[in-house]
């Protein structure tokens, strides 16, 4: 990716980068997941540093069952938020759709003692669905 400075060029702010995330996110509260990551690849291009907008891309392709390309911004994000449970989740999520099980069985143990049991109910599930083990 080439280091033009987009919103410079366009004349862009936070608040146009905002208008795009809200109708982005419109978008995938109606379930339109294609048109929503158009608006969020955008937004990325535009504000490559924004975690929201990379993991939020990255949960996108994991709906669409691209896995590969829900890794790459996922991993991404979390060179931004390493800690961020939900994205870290997804990680775990996408690994083991790729055939990638020590890594993604690793990630999901680490997610099952978490305070949240939302998401330590759902690693659990992950480890279960894939290995047969709790």
């Amino acid at each position: 990716m080439s280091n033009v400075e987009w919103l410079s060029i366009l004349g862009w702010g936070n608040e146009e980068l905002e208008d795009l995330r809200f109708v982005g996110y419109s978008y995938i509260k109606q379930g339109k997941y294609d048109i929503a990551i158009t608006f969020f690849e955008s937004l990325v291009i535009l504000n490559p540093d924004s975690f929201y907008d990379l993991q939020t891309l990255g949960a996108l392709y994991l709906q669409k069952g691209n896995n590969l390309m829900a890794l790459n911004y996922i991993e991404k994000a979390l060179k931004l938020e390493p800690a961020h449970v939900p994205t870290l989740l997804n990680r775990s999520k996408a690994l083991f759709a790729l055939g990638y099980k020590k890594q993604a069985v690793a990630q999901a143990r680490m997610l099952e003692n978490n305070p949240d049991e939302s998401i330590a109910h759902q690693a659990q599930a992950l480890v279960l669905a894939y290995t047969g083990a709790i």
